[in-house]
């Protein structure tokens, strides 16, 4: 059902979230060795896929959006850039092990029980070095309607996350409130939490 949805949502001639990246990505893209291999989860559209590639990573997006597929290859193709694909749930998907130099969760909201599993990956699958990069709204967002899951199971907190990835030297972890401006999907005031950690 989340798949159809996710799918229906996507399917229109125009980006749901928009063709930007994501700020708080652009910002923490500067720490990011040259070539680094991404893995992007639960990647949409690809637009932050897309943005990595242009600076010369070798990206893979992770979604469950056959559709949301089809429009990250397209916007790829109109950059000019190659990103690798996989179709996959997150809520049952698993990491393979130091595999990867970048791991990022830009608005991935899952269910706590699956999230906490994840996060858990996070570490073993990262290289020695590696950053995970992360923004996600917090349960202080629901009421602001401007973007975001309802259900308060699926926003995570700055709490949350420092137990999660407490293996993590965490560079920055903080809940703060900011203007977001993506396609129509997220739009106005809003509440987030931003994550950047290294694996040392």
């Amino acid at each position: 059902m989340m798949n159809q949805t996710w799918n229906e949502r996507y399917n229109t001639e125009d980006y749901y979230y928009g063709k930007e990246a994501n700020d708080f990505l652009k910002e923490a893209s500067s720490y990011l060795k040259s070539h680094s291999k991404i893995l992007c989860l639960a990647e949409g559209e690809g637009r932050n896929a897309v943005f990595l590639a242009r600076l010369g990573h070798h990206v893979t997006a992770l979604d469950y959006s056959s559709v949301g597929q089809q429009k990250t290859q397209k916007l790829a193709k109109e950059n000019n850039v190659h990103v690798d694909c996989i179709e996959a749930d997150l809520t049952t998907y698993k990491l393979e092990n130091v595999t990867w130099d970048v791991i990022v969760s830009i608005w991935c909201h899952i269910p706590s029980e699956a999230r906490h599993r994840l996060y858990q990956q996070i570490a073993s699958s990262l290289k020695p070095g590696g950053y995970f990069i992360l923004e996600a709204y917090t349960p202080r967002q629901i009421p602001l309607k401007t973007g975001g899951p309802k259900d308060p199971d699926f926003l995570p907190t700055e709490e949350q996350l420092r137990k999660d990835l407490a293996s993590l030297h965490l560079l920055k972890c903080q809940e703060i409130q900011r203007e977001i401006h993506e396609g129509r999907g997220h739009t106005g005031f809003s509440e987030v939490v931003q994550t950047l950690a290294q694996k040392m």
